[in-house]
């Protein structure tokens, strides 16, 4: 049963952790049990919204992830889905509908794609080098490696393309005049690229973090009532021997968050204080739906929002607070750099405990 639609069950599924909007069943972002990372972002493209509810993009994310065990996998996986279902439904929880396609980012030890979307047409380009980023807008230009069988065919019976010269996907699929909120995306799509490449060659989780943490950028949104909900960064060493670490959130606005580290072992301790409650008559799951609101706001969220209200009040304590939640990040970030260069051989079970254990700590600095 994904939000809205039930599909077929696959034999098996990998164990996954999953950052995500608390109504809905799918992800904004997540990883697997065997390095594989995927999330997305909403686009508007040419083809029309699908305002019948059909699988949504996040949809998409958690089951690519719960039935690939590569990211190559996980993106034939959500595409043949994509085909079958198509996507639609609202991606928010108020009554007037929010629709938009998907655009995704895909990773695994090895290989790392980015997969588009347009209705129920796609193309995935494969990244070989350097970095990558996707921002609110079609970007996979000539440089295609996969696409829908019926891709080209559908520009040119649209009158989109003439069929002469080479094929863009983001010329091709894109919408003539952009919404205001695409101009935006632009500029964050260049900044986001920029920063990348300031650091090319260097790049590590402490890069990522503070680029998620770029406000100038708009990178890190915190106005008109959009706030970054919530921030990963994930490291997948090339070694098989060495685990990959997943850092999360679980709150929003990264500038003034927690990053803490999550690794798949087995007994895993789970976190009640990042998991959002259930609701017996939830709003979401009646029809017509969102006709009411709950509060699914989980522990840590509650807390780290009065904190972030001290902050804005009284500035001093709030840069006191801050600097002990860095100090919190960066003792995460050193216990993860021995055990990733080997200088350290942590027991499983503390392992099993760590993203507990880091959400425990930060609870009780607030």
């Amino acid at each position: 049963q994904c939000t809205y639609l039930e599909i077929e069950q696959a034999e098996r599924t990998h164990a996954v952790v999953l950052s995500r909007p608390a109504w809905l069943w799918g992800a904004e972002m997540g990883a697997n049990e065997h390095g594989v990372c995927v999330g997305n972002e909403g686009v508007w493209t040419r083809e029309p919204l699908g305002e019948d509810e059909a699988l949504l993009g996040m949809d998409l994310v958690r089951l690519g992830l719960e039935r690939g065990s590569s990211a190559r996998e996980a993106l034939e996986v959500m595409v043949a889905l994509l085909e079958r279902y198509g996507q639609g439904g609202s991606c928010k929880e108020e009554p007037v509908p929010f629709v938009y396609h998907n655009t995704f980012l895909l990773a695994d030890r090895v290989e790392a794609w980015v997969l588009e979307t347009a209705g129920r047409y796609w193309a995935a380009q494969q990244i070989r080098e350097g970095s990558r980023n996707i921002s609110n807008q079609l970007s996979i230009g000539r440089e295609i490696t996969a696409e829908h069988a019926g891709l080209r065919q559908r520009a040119r019976s649209q009158g989109w393309w003439s069929g002469d010269g080479e094929f863009s996907f983001a010329e091709v699929f894109s919408l003539t005049h952009q919404p205001a909120r695409m101009e935006a995306a632009k500029a964050r799509y260049r900044a986001g690229k920029e920063l990348l490449q300031q650091h090319a060659g260097h790049i590590t989780a402490e890069t990522f973090m503070a680029i998620l943490r770029d406000k100038a950028s708009g990178i890190c949104v915190d106005s008109e009532g959009f706030r970054t909900a919530g921030s990963m960064v994930s490291v997948l060493p090339q070694d098989p021997t060495l685990p990959c670490v997943h850092f999360f959130t679980a709150t929003p606005d990264p500038s003034r968050s927690v990053f803490k580290p999550f690794v798949f072992v087995a007994g895993l301790k789970p976190a009640p204080q990042v998991r959002s409650p259930t609701f017996r008559d939830d709003p979401a799951k009646q029809i017509p739906r969102f006709q009411s609101t709950v509060d699914r706001r989980h522990e840590l969220y509650r807390r780290h929002q009065v904190a972030l209200e001290l902050m804005e009040r009284d500035q001093e304590r709030g840069q006191k607070l801050l600097q002990t939640l860095r100090d919190l990040e960066k003792q995460g970030l050193e216990g993860m750099n021995a055990l990733l260069g080997g200088t350290v051989a942590p027991r499983p079970e503390e392992l099993a405990d760590l993203f507990f254990d880091c959400v425990e700590a930060e609870m009780k600095f607030y």
